[in-house]
Parts: structure tokens; C-alpha cells; sequence
């Protein structure tokens, strides 16, 4: 509930001072982790099949687009304070079970 208050907090800031709160959740996790932890979630009981989810490092998104820095969509890091302002809300959202856009 951390950054859940952090996030709330923020929430009246000016704009130019937000930061993306939301990111602290998936500090302490390696990539493979988080991408089990879907693969997980998203196997239905159904299917009999192992899933893996398969995805481009950041590293290697950035050789593949050299000079385009989109990856804020994965890091978290979003170019405007806006950016940082609508995950904070999205994660205020979810908690508090607001099914409602977040900008």
C-alpha cells in the first residue's frame, strides 16, 4: 500500500514534480520473473500446453529502433510529467476498483 499513498500523495502536485510511483512495484523483479508470473496468469486451465511469454529486452529494443526512445510503454520512464501523472492515476484506479480512464 507503499505506492498506493505515494500515488496518492502526488496527486495534487504541479504537474512538473509527479514521478511514476508505479515503478517501485516491479523493482525487485528480474525480467524472466515478471514474464513467468504473466505466462502464469495468462494460461488458461483448459489448455494443456506450457505457455512462455517471449519478449525483446529493452536493450535490444533500442538496436532494433536505434534513436527512438518509445519504450516508456515498458520502463515506465514517460517522456512528460503527463505520462507519470496517468500511471499514478491508473494504479489509484485499481485499487480503489475504478473502472474509469485514467487522463
Amino acid at each position: 500500500m507503499m505506492v498506493y499513498k505515494k500515488c496518492k500523495e502526488s496527486e495534487n502536485l504541479p504537474l512538473e514534480e509527479v514521478i511514476n510511483h508505479v515503478r517501485q512495484i516491479y523493482k525487485p523483479f528480474r525480467p524472466e520473473e515478471i514474464s513467468a508470473k504473466i505466462a502464469e496468469m495468462l494460461h488458461p486451465a483448459e489448455v494443456n500446453a506450457e505457455i512462455e511469454i517471449v519478449y525483446q529486452t529493452i536493450e535490444d529494443l533500442h538496436i532494433a529502433c536505434p534513436g527512438h526512445r518509445g519504450d516508456w510503454y515498458f520502463t515506465g520512464e514517460y517522456p512528460t510529467p503527463g505520462g507519470n501523472k496517468v500511471a499514478n492515476r491508473s494504479f489509484i484506479n485499481y485499487i480503489e476498483g475504478r473502472n474509469q480512464r485514467a487522463y
